[in-house]
């Protein structure tokens, strides 16, 4: 990709991995980062991951990046609301986001149309680089991860609350993606090389949760992290 060195730029921020090494290539090709933006669900926790608000606040202050806290209600208005937020960001002079993604083609293609609507540009500083490369990349550059969801479908509620450590890698079933880009697992990252300082955290005992929506049922493992305080 060229070096736009004077361009700032959105990161979306999962909370997880993904984006962290995103936001170290991201910053490598020239970006400067304006703000972090993250969708919440209505229970105040990340979507997806489900991180709590606190965390991902403290996140923000390690990495000494402002958060823009997108919170969106279950059963829609996500396009809606989420499109006034990157507005807001376009009067300020933002055109650009990245985003996190590895290989997922659909999900590519869908962000691309949504943000071209609203004259955003996506960029993805990790786009395509090959999974189990990037997953030991995680461990090797120094940044501390844990496992706090995972698709029961393709693993035992026994992996959730894990590191994401060289053990954990190795532990994986061959047919689930290294990085969980399948939506096998989603982390949290507590520190590494952008981090100014650790976040401190207790992890819960891995709980089972189900959802289910009109012709499906889903089945999750969650291991609920709790910011540590003096």
């Amino acid at each position: 990709m060229e070096q736009k060195t004077d361009h700032s730029i959105l990161l979306s921020w999962s909370s997880g991995k993904d984006s962290a090494i995103a936001l170290r290539e991201i910053r490598k090709k020239g970006y400067k980062v304006s703000s972090l933006i993250t969708v919440l669900c209505d229970d105040d926790r990340v979507s997806v991951h489900g991180v709590q608000r606190e965390l991902l606040r403290r996140q923000s202050r390690a990495l000494d990046l402002p958060l823009i806290e997108v919170q969106v209600p279950e059963g829609g208005q996500y396009e809606t609301i989420v499109s006034q937020a990157l507005l807001e960001q376009k009067d300020q002079g933002i055109h650009h986001i990245a985003y996190g993604d590895l290989f997922l083609e659909d999900i590519k293609a869908w962000r691309d149309r949504f943000h071209a609507k609203l004259g955003f540009e996506c960029i993805y500083p990790v786009w395509q680089c090959n999974t189990k490369t990037f997953a030991q990349d995680v461990i090797n550059s120094g940044y501390k991860a844990i496992v706090t969801c995972v698709n029961l479908k393709q693993l035992d509620l026994s992996f959730a609350g894990r590191d994401f450590d060289t053990n954990f890698l190795e532990d994986l079933p061959e047919d689930v993606d290294p990085c969980g880009e399948n939506g096998e697992f989603h982390t949290f990252v507590y520190d590494g090389p952008e981090f100014h300082f650790p976040i401190p955290f207790t992890r819960s005992k891995p709980q089972l949760r189900e959802f289910n929506d009109p012709g499906h049922h889903f089945s999750f493992g969650f291991c609920d992290l709790t910011l540590q305080t003096d």
